[in-house]
């Protein structure tokens, strides 16, 4: 039985990557601050720790450790990225993390270690036409992310390179486009754009009024979780070692995302775009390397995901009253 360790298990990605590693027969371990908010964890084992403490880290990496996989960080939202308090924190505490991680990863010469990476490291400037945004992998540098966060996770790229130059660790690395499914943060201020306009839109009643942060036209595209997990694993059983995207490359406005997801809950309503912090003005996924490195391609269209995460939002709302 093959060994793995869920680093931010916790968390909406990470608690379902532990669920889709104990149904292919792995042994998991969970690692997080707090235990999964919304189902109870699968791991076989569950370490509540703060990964920014290296003698955590030592405990819950072990010699016969096959995979590891480093989902760990302070992030949230564009309400928590981009207003810049919380810069710092971000920049530290993930730092911190990988850090840590990469030289147990070594010393107890675990098989792989997967390491989540985002779109964030993408450069502003290539990102400000909401229409043709471009993140292909190559157009990372030079670098100028829009964000603190973006910095730590381009940082932290490089880090999991040079220990596999210098010391032979296997490292895969992905850079995840805006991932979303029912069991993630919806109103604890960390939510992204997705859960968020669900969350709105559940709670608002018939012609109701919706809001939207900016004037609802910069682009996004999003890609449900069961079709991120079968590409994470999909790379860590290949030879590739990335970086990579994986994301979907079906873009969509936040103004038209909302009334997608008002159709989807039956309702009418009205949107009224606010200010608030937004982000770059266009992002999609660019999968041309990771259809030839994996052969993958999402398998769920972005409103089959939306009618399940809303679906599941709206009956978190509903248990609020």
């Amino acid at each position: 039985m093959k060994k793995a360790v869920v680093l931010g298990a916790g968390g909406f990605i990470g608690s379902h990557l532990v669920k889709r590693l104990k149904s292919e027969g792995y042994w998991v371990r969970g690692v997080d601050l707090k235990a999964p908010e919304y189902s109870t964890t699968k791991a076989d084992d569950f370490v509540i720790g703060d990964l920014r403490d290296v003698k955590v880290v030592n405990q819950v990496i072990d010699l016969n450790t096959d995979e590891v996989y480093q989902l760990a960080a302070d992030m949230g939202g564009a309400g928590y990225i981009f207003t810049g308090d919380n810069d710092a924190h971000v920049m530290h505490n993930s730092g911190l993390i990988n850090l840590h991680v990469v030289n147990e990863c070594v010393k107890k010469k675990v098989g792989v270690v997967f390491y989540s990476s985002s779109a964030c490291v993408y450069p502003e400037r290539n990102q400000m036409d909401p229409d043709n945004p471009r993140c292909e992998e190559s157009s990372v540098y030079p670098a100028d992310p829009d964000s603190e966060y973006g910095w730590e996770k381009l940082f932290s790229e490089r880090l999991y390179a040079t220990f596999s130059r210098n010391h032979g660790l296997n490292a895969k690395v992905a850079r995840f486009h805006n991932i979303f499914g029912p069991e993630g943060a919806w109103n604890n201020g960390k939510e992204k754009a997705p859960a968020a306009i669900c969350r709105k839109v559940a709670a608002a009643p018939e012609g109701g009024v919706v809001e939207v942060w900016g004037d609802g036209k910069q682009t996004r595209s999003f890609l449900f979780i069961d079709d991120c997990l079968d590409a994470v694993r999909l790379l860590v059983k290949s030879d590739f070692s990335g970086p990579v995207n994986i994301g979907s490359e079906e873009m969509i406005s936040i103004n038209e995302f909302t009334k997608l997801v008002a159709e989807i809950s039956g309702k009418k309503v009205v949107i009224k775009n606010i200010e608030g912090p937004t982000g770059v003005r266009g992002r999609s996924s660019d999968n041309r390397l990771v259809e030839e490195k994996l052969g993958w391609q999402p398998n769920n269209d972005l409103r089959s995901g939306v009618e399940k995460t809303y679906s599941w939002i709206n009956s978190q709302v509903l248990q609020l009253g």
